[in-house]
């Protein structure tokens, strides 16, 4: 399918890196106009010690064939959540595109700190806070502000990233609890988004090669099926590029599974496999 979101308006969270950026970059390449949220915006200055700004994201996503706008944005302060709603509306008047990207917790891995993978019980209870304050909660915050004006806009689509934690126990405790409330939110969200066409979703990615993931990668050598952030950021637009979206308002998704029912391919042109199976034991249902 030909992928164009010319005159469409997006907003990702996380954006300075990661995930996030990746969805930025695929939003940009399909023409949208993307507002880059995220909390850095002098290199080398993230908690995660970890390259990457809202400023340069924006300016790949303008680079791709987009326009990407730089926002500065803490999403764990409602306040800036409502201003960045209310800039978009006074520049566009409208929102038809969110994805909830933002995510704590893993600064852990890569901020120099003593990584514990044991029980819940030798785990810092921080950990709870920065997946539920950061992810969940974040996720629903921003929906809710930005419901009015994508329901005003019409119709939309809000976008989750979650994992199959939200399915199968994948420890810690705290991260799996996180991934399957934000399942619940993106499902609960649909039926009352439903009557103003407003979709819903929550997105699988699989083993992204985020700057994370690339700075740990030897945990990940038995993992070789790998999907770079840009591969995800397709299988967004492909979602938002359809008119028959609807039907999968409510559903978690497989961005593997979404970019092969879409023909979606990953930068160097190959197509990374579903873990669904690996992972749950269930066959690919239809899409």
């Amino acid at each position: 399918m030909t992928l164009s979101l010319v005159g469409k308006v997006a907003l990702v969270t996380g954006a300075s890196r990661g995930v996030g950026r990746g969805i930025a970059r695929g939003l940009g390449e399909a023409g949208a106009t993307v507002y880059v949220g995220g909390r850095t915006v002098v290199e080398g200055t993230a908690a995660s010690r970890l390259p990457g700004t809202v400023q340069t994201t924006a300016e790949e996503v303008t680079a791709l064939g987009g326009r990407g706008v730089a926002a500065p944005l803490d999403v764990g302060d409602d306040e800036q959540l409502r201003a960045l709603i209310a800039r978009i509306d006074r520049e566009h008047g409208r929102l038809d595109i969110l994805v909830n990207s933002a995510w704590g917790g893993y600064e852990r891995f890569t901020d120099g700190s003593e990584f514990n993978p044991g029980p819940f019980w030798e785990q810092p209870l921080a950990l709870w806070d920065s997946m539920h304050r950061i992810g969940v909660r974040s996720h629903y915050v921003a929906s809710a502000l930005a419901a009015p004006l994508m329901i005003r806009s019409g119709p939309g689509l809000i976008v989750c990233l979650s994992s199959f934690a939200g399915q199968v126990r994948v420890p810690p405790v705290a991260y799996a609890v996180a991934h399957d409330a934000i399942d619940r939110l993106a499902k609960d969200m649909a039926e009352d988004l439903r009557p103003h066409r407003v979709a819903s979703v929550s997105l699988y990615p699989g083993l992204v090669l985020t700057e994370s993931v690339v700075a740990n990668l030897q945990y990940f050598a038995d993992q070789p099926n790998r999907e770079t952030p840009l591969f995800v950021g397709r299988a967004v637009a492909a979602l938002a590029a359809d008119p028959d979206l609807f039907r999968l308002t409510g559903r978690w998704l497989v961005a593997a599974e979404v970019a092969a029912a879409y023909g979606v391919t990953d930068e160097a042109g190959e197509l990374p496999d579903s873990n669904r199976a690996w992972i749950t034991g269930d066959p690919v249902p239809p899409f």
